[in-house]
């Protein structure tokens, strides 16, 4: 026999559990009762404060009840920013009361990877997250990029700061930019501004930016890190006890190329050693001090000298990777280290996300004269003539960029340590749809080049650009597999990978597949680094560019035509732009190079391990069989007329070096348009 319950009971019940306070907004409770790191992560278990106790001011300072209405968070990457700053700040956010949420991406493939590898499988395993989202699987199933809760009193949203519409037309209390550096200027306006705006209806939301850096002079994060009030951990000296925080430049002193691994910090105060044994106490008694108490918000940076994932040391072989020292072997650094260490493709790679810092690229090239003399006047033996290969281990690789009347090739060798020799710049006077300019193309497919010990070599690759006249080059480039030519096309974009594949797109706009042949360039990015590895001197020093002998006034000219410039957009934002020096002046000779570099990239240029290297300059630093043909042989049949008989044409005679106080040579002449002898 049952008893009915008493109705005035319950709806007092139900009253006094309405008028029951939510807990205190807690993020770094919330992650010790919610994180659980799998056996993939470098520290699988609970999440423990006491592994990241820098974390915690963050965690206060993005609280819904700390009164800062901007944060920014600037650092290195792979410490946790996401899965310990971003995702608990959601999730205690909407934990603590009704809460529409924004969370914005620099790129629809970035908002897809966040919910998909990070949000869900968080959704899924934290208790919290599950009471208010649910799982979603079955009825819980909502769309990818807006969840609701189960409650109905609250939703997230993910968007694009590539679309602008999906940031426009909503209201959010909580908005965070996530690689905020990375988003780029659309034809709406800025995106930064646009999410900003998001939150304006309400007096206390909350706008967190948080990213690794990028460019300096145009880097968002660390324009806002700038205005704010610059917070840095600092750390106990384990000796003197002296506090101040671990920066680069004291840790960049206690290099040295055979002793990586016993890379270390000095203390400024007493000038004693502190190894990466001392650093888990240090960074238990650390705290945040601001350097800028002016400041109109919290800004905090870290960088991983501090986190617990990765050691010094690993640092120290980064940067030894970046720099090209040589003679790394497993007693200067364990064998760990090296296998656990990713290799940084450039240096502003390290400079981003292992220190956390923006890279300050080359913003013009050298003098030209001053470029040119160094080849043209050096001592004898140390460059090279115009078509000759270095005797070594090298991928072989042009550049092609198509004009209404003709086209211009450059071929370059790329070898290890990111070293080139530029061979040779030929113009050949046809359109790329002339049945002319197709046969010289394809000629300079099948033909070789000596090598200094006469060893034959054929191009590796050829990239070709498609942006100005895309059905004739697509129509020549169809003839020849991929894996010889490519067609690439220029981004307006700064940021991102160099080399991405183009995608096929139907005619809704929805990707259908990744292109093999066709590949977006970061030509900003190529300029930059092609940019700073001209200044270098040094023949043997990493990303040196070294030129053959009689290359001509104009090619130099050209290859150093344009200069990176900072401009204020309308929306006030620094935006940089590559422009020519001069008006007139011509830069095909600095397109073809990247298109040549392009292609080397693309044939594993800047992946290629030290094994892979060794065996390729075992191939191709042999001498040449007996039984080698001539140049061009194998070409010749598909060859126009005019240009067989100029490959026939007698040898010249062998060019007057110039004294070194000599006058300084005149253009070789390469570049005019004609008709014969353009090979």
């Amino acid at each position: 026999m049952g008893f009915l319950a008493s109705a005035e009971a319950a709806v007092l019940r139900g009253l006094a559990m309405a008028l029951v306070p939510p807990p205190p907004p807690d993020i770094t409770r919330w992650c010790e009762e919610n994180i659980v790191f799998d056996e993939r992560s470098p520290i699988p278990g609970p999440f423990r404060i006491e592994r990241f106790p820098f974390m915690r001011e963050i965690h206060e300072v993005l609280s819904p009840e700390h009164p800062a209405r901007e944060v920014t968070v600037r650092g290195s990457a792979q410490w946790g920013k996401t899965v310990s700053l971003l995702n608990p700040t959601v999730a205690a956010w909407h934990e603590y009361g009704p809460l529409d949420s924004l969370v914005v991406h620099p790129t629809t493939s970035a908002a897809t990877e966040w919910v998909r590898n990070k949000w869900m499988p968080m959704r899924r395993q934290a208790p919290s997250l599950r009471e208010i989202f649910g799982e979603g699987r079955g009825e819980q199933t909502d769309t990818l990029f807006n969840q609701e809760t189960m409650r109905r009193d609250g939703s997230l949203k993910v968007v694009s700061a590539g679309s602008p519409d999906d940031l426009a037309g909503t209201t959010r209390r909580l908005v965070i930019m996530d690689d905020a550096a990375k988003f780029e200027m659309t034809q709406k306006g800025d995106p930064e501004q646009l999410a900003a705006s998001r939150a304006s209806g309400f007096e206390d939301a909350k706008i967190v930016r948080i990213s690794t850096p990028q460019i300096v002079g145009t880097c968002r994060i660390t324009r806002a890190f700038d205005r704010s009030d610059q917070r840095f951990y600092h750390v106990p000296c384990p000796h003197c006890g002296n506090m101040a925080p671990l920066t680069w430049d004291n840790f960049r002193k206690s290099l040295d190329p055979e002793r990586l691994h016993a890379a270390h910090f000095t203390c400024d105060a007493c000038d004693e050693v502190i190894t990466h044994a001392h650093k888990l106490a240090m960074v238990a008694q650390g705290r945040w001090v601001a350097r800028n108490p002016r400041g109109d918000h919290p800004g905090f940076h870290l960088w991983r000298a501090y986190v617990p994932q990765r050691d010094w040391a690993s640092i120290a072989v980064e940067y030894a990777q970046v720099m090209g020292w040589t003679g790394l072997t497993v007693t200067q650094a364990t064998e760990e280290e090296i296998r656990g260490t990713v290799e940084a493709e450039t240096e502003q790679t390290f400079w981003n996300d292992v220190l956390g810092l923006p890279f300050e690229q080359a913003s013009k090239g050298p003098d030209w004269e001053a470029l040119r003399d160094r080849t043209e006047l050096a001592e004898l033996g140390l460059f090279l003539p115009r078509g000759i290969v270095p005797a070594c281990g090298v991928l072989l690789t042009a550049g092609v960029d198509c004009q209404v009347d003709r086209i211009e090739v450059t071929i370059c060798a790329y070898g290890r340590n990111y070293r080139r020799w530029v061979l040779d710049h030929v113009v050949i006077p046809y359109h790329i749809g002339d049945a002319e300019g197709r046969e010289a193309l394809d000629a300079l497919l099948k033909a070789s080049w000596r090598t200094e010990l006469g060893l034959r070599l054929q191009l590796d690759m050829m990239a070709v650009d498609e942006g100005g006249f895309t059905e004739d080059v697509r129509d020549w480039a169809k003839r020849h597999p991929w894996t010889r030519v490519i067609l690439v096309k220029g981004s307006s974009t700064a940021n991102g990978p160099i080399l991405r594949p183009q995608q096929d797109r139907k005619a809704n706009g929805r990707q259908v597949r990744r292109q093999k042949r066709g590949w977006i360039l970061n030509v900003s990015q190529l300029k930059a680094d092609f940019y700073g590895w001209l200044a270098k001197e040094d023949p043997t020093e990493r990303g040196y560019v070294a030129f053959a002998i009689g290359m001509g006034d104009e090619y130099y000219r050209q290859i150093t035509a344009e200069v990176r410039v900072l401009k204020r957009a309308p929306s006030g934002v620094m935006v940089s732009r590559w422009e020519l020096v001069e008006a007139g002046r011509r830069n095909e000779c600095l397109d073809t190079m990247n298109y040549s570099e392009a292609a080397a990239r693309k044939k594993g240029w800047s992946a290629m391990t030290e094994g892979q290297w060794d065996i390729l300059e075992a191939e191709r630093s042999a001498a040449a069989p007996d039984e080698q043909g001539d140049l061009f042989d194998a070409a010749m049949p598909a060859v126009p007329l005019s240009v067989r008989a100029a490959a026939k044409a007698p040898p010249p005679e062998p060019e007057v070096r110039p004294e070194p106080k000599a006058a300084r040579p005149e253009s070789g002449g390469w570049l005019n348009n004609r008709r014969e002898k353009w090979l």
